[in-house]
Parts: structure tokens; sequence; C-alpha cells
């Protein structure tokens, strides 16, 4: 029994392949539990009466012909009506039906001999069930046209069910010998094992094929694209990105359309997984927003330095789903694009050029205009500084210690830092050599001497103030500093 499992799964697989070409000889599987039933029935009772309306019209006799060519009568079908359809649906399960009839006898045959007698037997029965295979192909070839042309569901599906009932009950029936004879003979058929290798092959050399072709596509609409005006660099490979697998999918499908593969539930499906994939994944959804609104606004790009949420650093990449940022200290930190989106975004290299704003303290002793003087010597000095806009130097605030003075000259981003970290050292060095000090934050402390106090014993305690001639500090008994 385990044998005998093993040869019907496998045959089942193999007709569950071919069932998706309009000349499968496997409609949908149908449950192994009515099997039973559907074999018992056939549909000429639904399609009978039809067939009984319509018996007066004329079909080409080539159409009838068991054993016409399956291209040929997949051509021939094509100027076919519905009526027509529909009358020469039922003809071909009559044909289809006396072939099962002749396997069904042979089985039985093959059942009640042994020796050299079975295995004739058998042998021609594997050949019936080549013929036969051949003849469901041509069936379900009427049935897949009938179907394109609106015919009614419930019979087709009727018809189909009895086709599958045909093929579960043989395989389960079928001992090991009989299972291993028709496996091979599949393999080494025509429409069977050798059609499913060649399509496998088209298959792979026609998805190589579109790797080139993508490929092709992706570097056109690469260069394409650069000439386009104000599209951010994430953008352009967003675009291309999609494309790419645009080509590849397209391909793909038109690839097994010409094939004969149905490929119209394809979207059926992907359309049903599409409903349970947007509940499962509405984080990832929500990423997949806001990178396009990154992408479509684009307030940075690659390379920009930003600061989004308390996170700073340079934009390394970006992608549909998250943005990746690279800090001064080399941490890499991967930002989900939904935080990304919906924090405050300062972007500190946008623009061409910024400001370095500096603040210098200095004593109030020290001359304000000798100290503008030095700050103004310095700034003209540095070669990175810009001329326009002119640099600001005023008198920021008088503080406890110091008078600060700042110092807000111009420059180019990608010298900021570079002039912030000059300034600050020469600035300093030529105010020492100015002899402007930059004074420490300082408090003066004055400390007033006064008489030692009195012994507790020698204190006078008394609940009433003393009486202050004019110009002196009243002060109460028992205070602080009480002298009689």
């Amino acid at each position: 029994m385990t044998f005998r499992t093993l040869f019907a799964c496998v045959l089942l697989l193999c007709g569950a392949f071919t069932a998706l070409s309009p000349q499968s000889s496997l409609a949908q599987d149908e449950p192994a539990e009515s099997a039973t039933q559907e074999a018992q029935r056939t549909p000429e009772n639904s399609g009978s009466a039809t067939a009984k309306e319509k018996a007066d019209i004329a079909l080409p006799a080539e159409v009838l012909q068991s054993d016409i060519d399956l291209e040929e009568l997949e051509f021939r079908l094509v100027p076919l009506t519905k009526d027509e359809l529909t009358q020469l649906a039922e003809e071909w399960l009559q044909v289809v039906k006396a072939k099962t009839e002749e396997v069904m006898e042979a089985q039985v045959k093959v059942s009640k001999s042994d020796g050299e007698v079975e295995d004739a037997i058998r042998e021609k029965l594997t050949d019936l069930a080549t013929e036969r295979r051949e003849l469901f192909n041509k069936y379900s070839a009427v049935l897949n046209a009938w179907e394109r042309k609106s015919g009614d569901e419930a019979a087709i599906a009727d018809y189909r069910a009895y086709q599958s009932a045909i093929i579960v009950e043989e395989t389960q029936k079928a001992d090991f010998k009989t299972l291993m004879a028709r496996a091979l003979a599949w393999l080494t058929s025509k429409d069977g094992g050798i059609k499913l290798a060649k399509d496998i092959g088209i298959v792979l050399a026609a998805f190589l094929g579109l790797l080139i072709v993508a490929g092709l596509v992706r570097r056109f609409t690469r260069r394409w694209i650069v000439h386009v005006p104000n599209m951010s660099n994430l953008l352009q490979a967003f675009i291309i990105g999609i494309v790419y697998w645009l080509v590849l999918a397209f391909g793909l499908m038109l690839v097994l359309a010409a094939l004969g593969v149905n490929i119209t539930p394809l979207f059926a499906l992907i359309g049903g997984a599409s409903i349970i994939l947007a509940f499962a994944m509405q984080d990832t959804l929500s990423n997949l927003a806001s990178g396009l609104m990154i992408m479509i606004y684009h307030p940075f790009d690659e390379g920009d330095y930003v600061d989004v949420g308390g996170v700073a650093g340079t934009v390394k990449t970006t992608n549909i789903v998250a943005t990746t940022v690279t800090t001064p200290d080399n941490q890499v930190i991967v930002i989900p694009n939904k935080n990304v989106w919906g924090n405050i975004i300062t972007n500190v290299t946008a623009s061409d050029t910024r400001r370095v704003d500096l603040v210098f303290g200095i004593s109030y002793d020290d001359s304000i205009p000798g100290a503008f003087g030095v700050l103004e010597e310095t700034v003209a000095a540095h070669p990175h500084v810009l001329k326009d806009p002119e640099p600001t130097i005023r008198v920021s605030e008088l503080t406890d210690s110091s008078v600060n003075l700042i110092c807000r000259p111009w420059v180019k981003t990608e010298d900021y830092w570079s002039v912030y970290w000059d300034l600050t050292r020469q600035v300093k060095e030529r105010f020492d050599a100015a002899g402007i000090s930059i004074p420490y934050p300082q408090q003066d402390v004055h400390f007033i001497e006064t008489a030692p106090a009195s012994k507790p014993s020698e204190r006078v305690h008394s609940s009433r103030e003393t009486q202050s001639s004019p110009g002196s500090v009243s002060i109460s008994s028992g205070d602080e500093g009480f002298r009689e």
C-alpha cells in the first residue's frame, strides 16, 4: 500500500501541473471523498437536454474525429459558437467514456490474470490509458473553449468533475505495477514528461532572457531619468527598481500565457493575498507609504547630514521601508520611514552656504573696539570665509563676568566645521597677542570683620528691641553680632 500511495501521489502531481494548461487532461482536483459519487455520475443528465435541443446543429466533421491532432483541434474550435461547443462537449464526453470503458475492461483482465498473460494485458492497459489521456486532452480543450465563450458554468463543472473522478478512482484502485507502467509511459510520452521538460526549459530560457532585457531597460531608464529636473536620487533609484521588476513580472506572465497556462486565477490569488497582507503588515505598509512620501517630496537625499527625531548623521541609503543613517562616530542607525516622516526633519546640508555662530567673551576692562579689530582681521584672513554676505560682529550680551561678542561669518556648507575650529583657535591666539583676556567666570566675596561674640553667660536676653542712635544699625537682642 505504501508504494501504491507513493505512485498515486506522483501521478496526481504530474496531472496537477498539466492541468494549468488548456491542453491538460486533468481538471481541478476534487475531494477524494466525492470521487466515487462523481465517477458514477456523468454530465449526460445536465447536458443532455441542451444537446438534444441543439441536435440539429451541424458540427464540422473534423472536430468529431478522435484522432485529430490537438493543435489542429484548438484551431478549429476558434470559430465555433457557444451552442456548437455545448453539443461538441457532449460528443467528446461519449468518446472519452467509451475509451474509459475499454481501460476498465483491461484493468479487470489484469486483476484476473497472472504471469506472461498479465504482463501482456498490462502493456495493453498502459497503451489504452495513454490513448485515453490524449482524448482527455482534447476533451479539456473543448471544455476550455466552451468556458471562454461564456458557457454554462454548472455544466462545465460537471464535465470536469467526471474527468477528475475517473482519474482519482483509477489511481486509487490501480496496483503498483500498473502505476509504475503508467508513470514511465507518461514520462516518455510526447504530451507528458517530454512536454513538461520542454516547458520547463522554455521558462528557464525565457527567464534568463528576461533578466538580460530587464537589465537593458534598467540601464536605459537610468540614463534617461538623470535628465529629469528636480528629482532626488532616492526617487530615481525607486523608479529604476520598479521598472526592472515590472519588466520581469510582465515578461514571465507573457511566457506562461504563450505556453498555454491560464494566468487569470493568478490575478485573483494576488488580489486575495493583498487583502490578507494589508491587515497582517499594517506597520510595514505605513513604512511603505512614508517611504513614497519621502521619495516624492525628497526632504533629504543620500549624502545629506540630517537630524531626524534626535538622530543626527549622514544619510547612507533610503529605500521604500527604512532610512539608514551613519553618525559622525561611524554608527549605522536604521530608522523606519514612518518614524522619519512622522518627526521633524532638519536637513543641515540642504543649502549651499551656512553661517558659523561663534561667541567670544572679553573682560570689562578690555577695549571693545580693539577686540572688534582683532575679530575682523582674523575672519578676513581665513580663505574659506565668504565675502558676501559679510560677517557680522556685534556685542551680544553683558554677563556677570564678561562682555560677550558674536562673530558670524558665512561659509560653504562643506567648509563649516573647518572654519569653526580654525577661527576658535586663531581668535584665542590673537586675543592673547593683543593683550585681550577671556575672563574666567568669577565672583567677588567680601569678608566683614566683627568683634568676637560674647560668651553665652554674658549675653543679655531681651525681647525688646534697642533704640539706635541716628546713623547706626538697629540690632535686637539675641541677634547674631549683638554687642553691649
